[in-house]
């Protein structure tokens, strides 16, 4: 199975194309006068020519509310200029990666297109290198003389991202997976959720499929995907509605697309590197960090103008692996936040409960309906949450110890 992609301006006449004899539907990105406004799955007969009318009649009903939005806010803006009450902050761009070149030099490749006027006073790039097994990636960051260059030879997602804490220079951190590419307003998307709100301590943003080539790709999506919508969403320590907030923060964003005040991050002590230690526990660190800011009493903005295109995992087992570590992580975390704030003990209690009645009942639910895979993915992040409460975060907790040579 596999869908196509395609990025249409709905300001503009729509093109005629013909699906490939695999292409099963469109995953239509849809803009309007260049910037992004949704985007929908539509499965079609494999090889056939989409009719423009057909097309546009079906993008009309998807779209129509989102492009009437998008006009009133571009009155809006003409009308009611927003004064400048804030100097432009600067901003630093941190990528952590390992041993992962040619993505490495796509992302780089996105992000050079987007280094025209975005707002910030000055922007860097800084490309950290976690425990390469060779030169690779030293040897892409060469080919782009604006980015640094920084080894850190203790493995570990969140030891990647504090060297890239304490290496920074700008008021704010942004943090890039280097399985994603920025779409070409993803600057501009970020310097206007800060504009927004400068007093938050954090920004999420939109995080969109790279490709829809493979059944598990196309499967990821149509479960659900890292979608958190099209509309601007600012978190606090207190949500209406969700007596559980914020100990579910996953609901905030990803962490493939997270920016951050980098003042704050020094203040809370960086990141957690008992999470996202690689294979054993690949998980929990952006929750966690979710976590702190909103406690410390800062805000947190989700901003669908500050998007990526990331590339889903190829195949099933991948895919089985990935829900897998989301109830790893998810779990790993909790444990930490039982033990560094127990005055959210009686939400984070809740909030286990929950999340296995709700997976329990997902695993019903698939297996009445005969969906086997559902079935698998199901399975895959329920044991990964049961082995997560089995003490997974404190046998990480004595990993980390051992690989910094602590007693």
């Amino acid at each position: 199975m596999a869908y196509r992609l395609l990025d249409i301006d709905l300001s503009e006449p729509l093109p005629p194309l013909t699906l490939a004899p695999g292409e099963d539907g469109l995953g239509i990105v849809a803009r309007w006068e260049d910037r992004l406004i949704g985007f929908a799955m539509r499965p079609w007969a494999p090889g056939v020519s989409v009719d423009p009318a057909d097309l546009k009649g079906y993008v009309d009903a998807q779209f129509a509310t989102a492009v009437l939005q998008r006009k009133a806010d571009g009155e809006l803006r003409a009308r009611w200029s927003r004064s400048e009450e804030h100097s432009p902050p600067t901003l630093s761009i941190a990528i952590c990666t390992k041993d992962r070149a040619v993505r490495l030099k796509r992302l780089l490749g996105s992000l050079h297109v987007t280094r025209g006027p975005c707002g910030f006073a000055a922007v860097e790039v800084v490309v950290i290198d976690n425990a390469p097994s060779d030169e690779s990636t030293q040897q892409v960051v060469q080919a782009f003389p604006a980015v640094r260059y920084l080894c850190e030879p203790k493995a570990g997602l969140d030891f990647a991202r504090n060297a890239a804490l304490n290496a920074a220079t700008g008021d704010y951190l942004a943090f890039l997976d280097d399985d994603v590419v920025v779409d070409r307003h993803w600057l501009e998307g970020l310097f206007d959720a800060w504009r927004s709100r400068p007093d938050a301590g954090g920004f999420t943003g939109l995080v969109l499929p790279f490709r829809l080539e493979t059944d598990a790709q196309v499967c990821f999506e149509t479960r659900g995907g890292f979608g958190r919508g099209f509309e601007r969403q600012v978190f606090g320590a207190t949500r209406f509605g969700n007596a559980l907030h914020p100990v579910g923060s996953g609901i905030l964003g990803a962490g493939c697309n997270m920016c951050f005040d980098r003042r704050l991050l020094l203040e809370l002590g960086g990141f957690d590197e008992a999470l996202d230690t690689g294979a054993p526990l690949p998980g929990g660190g952006d929750l966690d960090i979710f976590y702190r800011v909103l406690r410390a009493g800062r805000l947190m903005v989700y901003e669908p103008a500050y998007v990526v295109y990331h590339e889903h995992r190829e195949t099933l087992p991948q895919l089985e692996r990935q829900y897998w570590t989301w109830g790893l992580g998810f779990m790993a975390f909790l444990t930490k936040c039982r033990r560094t704030d127990p005055s959210k003990r009686r939400e984070q209690s809740a909030i286990v409960w929950w999340w296995l009645c709700e997976r329990s009942a997902a695993l019903a639910r698939a297996l009445l309906r005969g969906r086997t895979q559902d079935l698998k993915f199901g399975w895959a992040e329920l044991a990964g949450g049961l082995q997560g409460m089995a003490g997974e975060y404190d046998r990480s907790v004595a990993r980390v110890r051992r690989i910094r040579g602590a007693p």
